[in-house]
């Protein structure tokens, strides 16, 4: 199956490239490009996409909001931020509107393309330690604990499941996560998938974010 990868950027030389990198696969095609959000929307519209590899600083439309209404239609493709270090606020804010994960720009091609096929599989892109370690820095602008409304939604969980997104939130593996539970990887795995069903996300890197923003874990690893 070829994958159908929409490029987002007002840097034409900067779809130059990332074009010339996905041509060369054999299973990644560059169906459409955009300057900017809202013309991102308007293609999406009428051309089928799987992943859209988003920029964050853009006119007319910035990546951020463009993620959102993106993510918020039926059927919606895959979104990966790309950003900068000192964009990190925008990465946060694009996980926080549905993006799948986020990467920088500068990433090496071959770290690009397995990225890409990540997500198109389901996956998130971001490891949840550096999704924690960017969360502990932005952590003054998240809700203080028992503020979000969305903690209540934390009582659909079981004592284990709960147990299990604490531990996915402070960046464990699945793999490191059933050695601390004593418990199978297959069994981990479906308690991380129970956790993604009951709460409505979509992967690994939303239920970081819901989990600091409830304050079911802290900046710096401590959680309730």
């Amino acid at each position: 199956m070829t994958i159908r990868v929409m490029l987002v950027d007002d840097q034409v030389l900067l779809r130059t490239g990332f074009r010339m990198v996905l041509a060369a696969q054999p299973d990644m095609e560059v169906v459409a490009e955009a300057g900017d959000g809202v013309e991102a929307i308007q293609v999406l519209r009428t051309t089928p996409v799987d992943v859209v590899l988003m920029d964050v600083r853009m006119p007319k439309l910035d990546g951020v909001e463009a993620t959102r209404r993106i993510c918020a239609e039926p059927d919606a493709p895959k979104v990966l931020i790309l950003t900068t270090f000192d964009l990190d606020e925008y990465a946060f804010s694009g996980l926080k509107a549905g993006a799948s994960g986020f990467m920088l720009k500068d990433v090496p091609p071959g770290e690009l393309l397995t990225a890409i096929r990540s997500v198109h599989s389901g996956d998130a892109v971001v490891a949840p330690s550096t999704t924690r370690r960017l969360l502990d820095r932005f952590a003054p602008m998240l809700p203080s604990a028992g503020k979000d409304p969305r903690q209540q939604e934390l009582d659909r969980l079981t004592e284990r499941e709960r147990e299990v997104m604490v531990l996915v939130a402070q960046g464990l593996s699945n793999g490191e996560i059933a050695s601390r539970l004593v418990l199978s990887e297959a069994t981990v795995k479906t308690h991380v998938g129970r956790i993604l069903t009951k709460l409505g996300l979509r992967d690994r890197v939303q239920v970081v974010v819901l989990a600091y923003e409830t304050g079911l874990v802290r900046a710096g690893g401590g959680h309730l």
